[in-house]
């Protein structure tokens, strides 16, 4: 017995040893050993903090920076936009790299480190777990190697031309129902001073409702509804982000984040449901993103027997409404924001929109002859990238240029930064100039190539829905240029700061003026 009771407590002492080790490799030694790394590579930054790194200087400046707008409207947002990063590059340059909780994160600047950091998703991955990330989507969006490769073939067919020229009649009527409401507003003076922001805010969420979910769209705007919460809950606790067990801290905001939680699950159950049996009754039409998708996976699970799951479809209706409302929001408000303070490129666009539709409704067709307007939202998407950053993540020794990056090293792609590149763009790199790209992406990089212009990312990940993006951006600001002239208001208080993507948290006031 007395051997038996030696042997059991030599077994607990070594589990102990065993997960102390790792603890403490954990939170200080693979730290310490990153940290030696990156300052023998010429990076530098502040030194290891234990367990919270940067976090909390980071959930400061961050605070600090979303209570006030910028103090003049310019294009140069890069400091206001990015915070913590620039206070972290304009201290230690252009090799730099930050401390969030246990893990550093080096900044890539260079396009075409970028670039191949992108054609090789394999070896540079999605960081897992990414709190922030992952608390609001997943899906298509953070899923890798041969499970990515089976969902972007089931989901491909949602997206390719023909259907998106099938869902173009529910972009157009969410788009001529926004440009309605705004014809009330000016009904009685002919022009009004208004935030514009809640109507495309709102537009967005229409379009992607509609297309993604057909008939159940006011459903989906609950769905729209829940994620915006889910983001300002994060918000409120982000400098809880990288805490273990975030989930179960007992604060208001974590119970309602977890109850929105359920509550989504189970009203993208129902509509998954009822879409499934009605497809199978022969009775539901497969003319929306779900109904494409459903009918996808049915073909692939028949083919090969195996196809996404109840949870990666209701995944994938999240990433829909995140992914597309907010990058097609940010655009279509900046474009009219940028067209309100260089009030030439507003009257060319408008010009242009009249020669190709005049007072005819607009056909999917005509928007390939928008080539102002086309130059316009590039230039826009350079200026006001809707995803400031990219983050990938090593998982062993991994070549990279001249460096072998170690595993747990992550890496942040910083795009604004590229896009605001005065050796990329030129001395009027903060300028708006949609004249730029006239000739192309390559000729508007000074010969660079296209790397340095990833609005919608590139390589084999490149963005699934650009093109449903790009489709709505034209068809509204279409229907908004025909329709009205607008100028900033005096109220307006420029504001491009990142939550998912890049909103004007303060709302955008213009002055609408109806010109029909």
């Amino acid at each position: 017995m007395e051997t038996m009771g030696t042997i059991a407590i030599a077994i607990v002492v070594a589990v102990i040893v065993r997960w102390g080790w790792k603890l403490l490799n954990w939170v200080w030694l693979k730290p310490k050993k990153l940290e030696k790394w990156l300052r023998d590579e010429g990076y530098k930054g502040n030194s290891y903090k234990f367990l919270m790194g940067d976090m909390i200087e980071l959930a400061s400046i961050v605070k600090e920076g979303k209570s006030k707008p910028m103090l003049t409207v310019t294009h140069d947002i890069t400091s206001y936009a990015l915070p913590f990063d620039h206070h972290i590059i304009s201290k230690y340059g252009d090799k730099s790299f930050v401390w969030l909780g246990t893990t550093p994160r080096m900044y890539i600047r260079d396009p075409e480190l970028i670039k191949e950091i992108l054609l090789r998703p394999d070896e540079f991955r999605k960081p897992h777990p990414e709190p922030f990330r992952d608390s609001i989507v997943r899906g298509l969006l953070i899923t890798e190697g041969k499970k990515w490769a089976k969902h972007r073939k089931i989901i491909n067919p949602a997206f390719n031309l023909q259907n998106l020229e099938i869902m173009f009649s529910a972009i157009s009527s969410s788009c001529s129902d926004m440009v309605h409401k705004w014809e009330l507003l000016t009904a009685e003076s002919g022009s009004i001073e208004v935030d514009v922001w809640p109507y495309i805010d709102g537009l967005a969420g229409d379009v992607i409702s509609r297309a993604a979910f057909g008939s159940s769209y006011e459903e989906g705007e609950k769905i729209f509804r829940i994620q915006k919460e889910q983001i300002d809950l994060i918000f409120q606790m982000l400098f809880l982000i990288q805490v273990p067990g975030r989930r179960f801290i007992p604060i208001r905001a974590n119970k309602k984040f977890n109850e929105n939680v359920n509550e989504l699950r189970s009203v993208l159950m129902g509509i998954i449901n009822k879409r499934k049996k009605a497809i199978e009754s022969g009775e539901g039409k497969c003319d929306d993103l779900l109904g494409i998708l459903l009918e996808s996976n049915m073909k692939e699970i028949e083919e090969h027997g195996v196809g996404m799951s109840m949870d990666d479809v209701i995944e994938e209706c999240k990433l829909f409404y995140i992914a597309g409302s907010e990058t097609t929001s940010n655009l279509i408000v900046w474009t009219m924001v940028c067209l309100s303070l260089h009030q030439e490129w507003q009257t060319r666009a408008r010009k242009e929109v009249l020669q190709v539709f005049g007072d005819k409704e607009f056909d999917f067709e005509g928007l390939k002859n928008l080539k102002v307007l086309t130059m316009i939202l590039n230039e826009v998407l350079r200026l006001y990238t809707p995803v400031i950053m990219m983050t990938r993540a090593t998982h062993k020794d991994t070549k990279l240029g001249n460096m072998m990056i170690p595993s747990g090293v992550q890496l942040s792609l910083a795009m604004m930064h590229v896009h605001h590149d005065r050796e990329i763009w030129g001395d009027d790199v903060n300028e708006f100039k949609p004249e730029r790209f006239s000739e192309g992406i390559v000729k508007a990089t000074k010969g660079k190539g296209s790397s340095p212009f990833i609005p919608f990312s590139n390589g084999p990940r490149v963005c699934i829905g650009q093109n449903l993006a790009m489709t709505e951006a034209k068809t509204a600001m279409g229907m908004i240029l025909r329709q009205f002239s607008f100028e900033l208001s005096p109220s307006y208080k420029h504001s491009p700061f990142p939550v998912f993507t890049l909103p004007p948290q303060f709302g955008a006031h213009l002055i609408l003026r109806n010109i029909s």
